[in-house]
């Protein structure tokens, strides 16, 4: 339905969006998640050229909508959005707002007009406020309403951009129903949201953008519970995250430490645990690690919230789990490492080896 190639925007020279690649399929639902500011938004407001990009094709149906001969209102009504801010007229009666566009636009007669609006308030259990006007609304029912009005059009994919942030936290809940709901149906959805949860239940997909790129994309499954990249790994467990690029030929030991001690005092880690870090990653470096490979990379991840810590070292070339090899010399090493870690996890990956620990997440 939409392929989007190598698109970029920027705003007075400063990039939002760098080289975003993607495919949306019919009936899919596409949650989009990740730090503020990283392009979320724009990214959705390009698509249905609310924002102009600077650069890279946007196709609908095969047709490049940036071609200067598209006709965007048409577009438009393929496209439906739901915005942060509902947007509601509010000279006009609830039922108003979802009758005008089908009326102005698609030249629906207005009984026909005022069929469809009852039956989509009815579908968002908003009725009986057919003629309320929008201030007689909470924000949670300013938001129902304008999700019928954007379904009044009969679109084929609609774009939600953040629909719960404008929202009182008791009001998030009823707009989310409504969505989940319209996600059965099989229209077409993007949405925009840091509803953690909820992305995870309901989406088909997830894209998790970070720098101004689809920095990773999978099923909610492979986003949430088995991400691959280390941004992503961050953002979903609430991880503060150290990288470090480590070379066996200056290795500073001492410095590393320092380094990591000060980070687990940042996340508010107890001394005891701190210490069975600096143990944990010292054991690992120098006495498997080193033993078997120069170079590496290595993340270090400890969770604000619960104190759970992932290390996880990647590297080329040799492709033996060191933690089941033979080897006398890190025997010792192994045992502490068995001893210390709650989990572990060895995995060949395009010709590279990844090791995962995980310390202070279920067995101690």
């Amino acid at each position: 339905m939409i392929t989007v190639k190598h698109l970029r925007k920027s705003y007075n020279e400063t990039p939002v969006l760098h080289d975003v690649n993607a495919e949306i399929n019919p009936g899919e639902v596409i949650s989009i998640i990740g730090p503020s500011g990283t392009g979320k938004s724009t990214f959705l407001r390009c698509l249905n050229l609310l924002e102009r990009p600077d650069a890279g094709e946007i196709l609908v149906d095969g047709v490049n909508i940036l071609d200067p001969r598209t006709d965007v209102p048409k577009l438009r009504m393929k496209m439906g959005m739901v915005f942060q801010q509902f947007n509601l007229f509010p000279h006009l009666t609830v039922l108003e707002n979802i009758m005008l566009a089908p009326c102005s636009l698609r030249k629906e007669p207005q009984l026909r007009a005022r069929e469809r609006a009852l039956e989509l308030l009815k579908a968002v259990g908003l009725v009986d406020k057919a003629n309320a006007l929008p201030e007689e609304l909470s924000g949670g029912q300013q938001q129902r309403v304008a999700i019928a009005r954007t379904l009044a059009m009969k679109p084929e994919i609609v774009l939600f951009d953040e629909p719960t942030s404008a929202l009182d936290p008791t009001m998030v809940n009823e707009v989310l129903t409504v969505i989940r709901n319209l996600a059965k149906t099989g229209i077409t959805m993007m949405i925009v949201t840091h509803e953690m949860r909820f992305a995870r239940d309901v989406s088909s997909r997830v894209f998790y953008m970070d720098e101004g790129v689809i920095y990773e994309a999978g099923s909610p499954q492979e986003i949430f519970e088995d991400p691959k990249r280390p941004r992503t790994r961050a953002f979903i467990r609430r991880m503060d995250m150290l990288c470090f690029e480590l070379d066996r030929s200056d290795f500073d030991l001492y410095h590393f430490r320092s380094e990591v001690d000060e980070f687990a005092v940042r996340q508010m880690l107890e001394q005891k645990k701190r210490n069975a870090i600096q143990l944990v990653l010292e054991e690992l470096i120098v006495n498997l690690l080193f033993s078997r490979v120069v170079k590496a990379q290595l993340e270090v991840g400890i969770s604000g919230e619960t104190g759970e810590t992932e290390i996880r070292a990647v590297w080329t070339g040799n492709p033996e789990n060191p933690l089941e090899a033979e080897d006398d010399a890190g025997s010792m090493a192994r045992m502490i490492l068995k001893k210390r870690c709650s989990r572990e996890e060895f995995v060949r990956e395009n010709e590279g080896s990844i090791l995962t620990l995980k310390l202070f997440g279920g067995k101690q």
